[in-house]
């Protein structure tokens, strides 16, 4: 059974494994030129000149990751090596916050909240009585409910220093506007799923030698293919259920390449990718019930990420990971120190969730932001870089398109129906998952 897996992200490459454990004869076509899709490595150049390889965002994993480490495990990453594992912590430059501390659920969750510094008894047990009615409503809520609305019993400083940074972190969303119910499950399979499922995974490695180019490798070793710079114009259904591929190529992919018909396309291109590609189906006699999927996947709204690389000879943060007050002036909701991860010392990644603005407007807040919270007056810029469509805006009772599109043709991402955000998890998650249904 030949497989043709559109995109090369980490849905994608999932997507390719399962398809060749399967028994199938996989080939994967990427637009771009590197594979990882929306989590992947960039070249850069610190101040001096000096090479660097960075990342188009900084992307943290958790403990309940457990098909993302599976999958990097078959690849041969070693996690324990590639990934700084530490308990879930949100503290700030002045020491305030919360650290969990290691210990089995919930047990961690209460001394963690009880020792939780800057928060006052009213803090605590307002968080202590919210969480304890999440779980005994079984973590769920109305799918109308925002985040917001689920934590109103919460206090104002509650809401500032720890549901909003969390809320942003894991959903791209802002609470006003993020899904109650995908937050719950999120705080669920994470903070209850296990010892360690709330602990923070940093990488230690870019994104692209994380998984995608291990994968990359592994498909090759057994008969695969993946084919970088080749965008996927157009599809055609062909007799017997089959599908045929045509391909942009020369200046501006402006000619059609070769055609090649497959047995089965998993579609693992962005969301807005995938409706153009199925709208061209739906258009086609007979075939109009495509119309559906293509709307929806077209519906999604997005938020961006912004990550301003910032450099400075002897910089080293108390932590590997630390949070950052959030305001409009001030947007980064985290800085990250790489000397402490990849060992490019002296390098901060400022991470700002569903950032809004113009780049440079961005670096220069940030910055300022870092001498204000930080003390750090003599950061350089390295590289900013903004994915205006990081993730799929996880509002209240959003539908999304699921993984069946057509006979013979399906698609998978983070973006298709299931209980997480647009998470590397989810992705990986529904890559594998969509190899059942050829």
């Amino acid at each position: 059974m030949k497989v043709a897996v559109v995109g090369a992200g980490w849905a994608g490459m999932a997507a390719a494994m399962a398809h060749v454990q399967a028994g199938r004869q996989v080939t994967v076509f990427e637009a771009a030129r590197t594979v990882g899709g929306r989590a992947r490595a960039v070249p850069g150049a610190l101040p001096g000149g000096t090479p660097a390889t960075l990342d188009n965002g900084q992307h943290i994993l958790i403990g309940a990751y457990t098909e993302s480490l599976r999958l990097m495990r078959q690849v041969g990453v070693d996690v324990d090596t590639a990934l700084l594992r530490l308990p879930l912590t949100l503290k700030f430059p002045d020491g305030q916050g919360l650290q969990l501390p290691d210990l089995p659920p919930p047990l961690d969750a209460l001394l963690g909240i009880a020792r939780a510094k800057g928060w006052g008894w009213r803090d605590k047990l307002a968080l202590l009585r919210t969480a304890t009615a999440w779980q005994l409503r079984g973590f769920r809520c109305a799918p109308s409910t925002s985040v917001a609305q689920l934590c109103a019993a919460l206090t104002p400083r509650l809401m500032a220093e720890f549901i909003d940074p969390l809320c942003v972190s894991a959903l791209n969303t802002p609470a006003r506007e993020a899904s109650g119910q995908v937050f719950l499950r999120v705080l669920q399979d994470s903070l209850f799923s296990g010892r360690g499922g709330s602990n923070l995974l940093l990488p230690r490695m870019d994104l692209g030698s994380l998984f995608p180019e291990p994968a990359a490798r592994w498909l090759a070793q057994r008969g695969g293919q993946v084919i970088t710079g080749l965008r996927v114009q157009r599809l055609q259904p062909m007799p017997g259920g089959r599908w045929q591929t045509v391909c942009a190529i020369g200046p501006a992919n402006a000619a059609e390449g070769t055609p090649e018909v497959f047995d089965h396309i998993t579609l693992a291109c962005p969301s807005w990718e995938a409706s153009r590609l199925v709208a061209g189906v739906a258009g086609l006699a007979g075939l109009a019930s495509a119309s559906p999927w293509s709307a929806q996947a077209a519906a999604l709204r997005f938020e961006a990420i912004t990550t301003v690389y910032a450099h400075a000879h002897g910089v080293r943060l108390p932590l590997p990971m630390v949070a950052l007050r959030n305001t409009a002036d001030q947007p980064a909701q985290f800085v990250f120190d790489r000397g402490q991860l990849d060992g490019n010392h002296g390098l901060l990644a400022f991470v700002v969730s569903a950032s809004d603005g113009d780049r440079l407007q961005i670096e220069q807040q940030v910055l300022q932001q870092a001498a204000t919270q930080l003390g750090l007056s003599t950061l350089q810029p390295v590289q900013t870089v903004v994915e205006k469509r990081a993730t799929f805006a996880c509002t209240p009772g959003l539908r999304r398109p699921g993984m069946q599109v057509l006979p013979g043709l399906t698609a998978c991402g983070d973006y298709v129906h299931g209980p997480y955000p647009a998470t590397l998890e989810g992705a990986v998650l529904s890559g594998t998952a969509v190899a059942a249904l050829a």
